[in-house]
């Protein structure tokens, strides 16, 4: 079975690690790939991230992407409109109008914890069914519970748990990921799906959220570099 980890930082961005010891630990955990994610910064900065993640990958045997991290409406604007120069799109979900937003578009691949500093879990019904629709995964953050405090824990479990029993109702998708900013914060797979466990996946559903979801974003992510794609829904013939 192919486990990915789709939402991880490196001294890319806000990482303490280097791309080639995340992808190190990465391997020795039996993982078959993950996603380097990082904020855009302009075009010359992209290839020279892409290059060095090419580098990587090759040296470790480990299938590599290239995320980029919208965190605002401007930026998500801005990003849709050069999909095809990176691998995966995510949304830094938050505010409640950046997480509507996220959903409504086919361009998005991963809403990251959208209940990231909230007291509710930044989604509803009417936000899932539009995630489902448009593809949309809705992510489970590792980092984010394992680094919150006694206060804010039990909102994130509860928000989490209430965002999973509607993407299940509706059958929208569900990421699970570490959101490791440190190769020490890698997860076993097994950790992840035990996790995932804890908000009332079944364990197959679990071990989808980190082998079929990704595969799927893996194969969207093809259509959407290839020469042929304009927009979501329209390609040339």
């Amino acid at each position: 079975m192919s486990y990915y980890d789709f939402h991880v930082h490196s001294a890319f961005s806000e990482g303490e690690s280097t791309p080639e010891e995340m992808a190190n630990r990465a391997k020795i955990l039996g993982y078959k790939g993950m996603c380097f994610v990082v904020y855009y910064k302009g075009k010359e900065n992209l290839e020279k991230i892409r290059k060095e993640i090419e580098d990587v990958s090759k040296r470790t045997k480990l299938e590599i992407f290239l995320g980029i991290e919208a965190r605002n409406i401007h930026e998500l604007n801005k990003l849709a409109k050069i999909r095809r120069e990176f691998d995966i799109l995510l949304a830094r979900g938050h505010d409640i109008n950046f997480n509507r937003k996220s959903v409504e578009m086919p361009e998005v691949d991963i809403l990251t914890h959208p209940e990231f500093e909230r007291k509710d879990s930044g989604l509803n019904h009417i936000m899932i069914k539009l995630a489902a629709k448009n593809n949309v995964a809705i992510e489970i953050n590792f980092r984010e519970i394992l680094l919150s405090s006694k206060t804010t824990r039990s909102f994130i479990l509860h928000n989490i748990a209430n965002n999973v029993m509607l993407c299940k109702k509706y059958k929208t998708p569900i990421i699970i990921c570490s959101g490791a900013i440190s190769h020490w914060q890698l997860k076993d797979p097994s950790i992840l799906q035990s996790m995932g466990c804890l908000f009332e996946l079944e364990l197959n559903e679990a071990k989808k959220s980190l082998t079929e979801i990704p595969s799927r974003i893996i194969e969207a992510v093809k259509e959407k570099r290839s020469r042929k794609w304009i927009m979501p829904g329209v390609k040339e013939i």
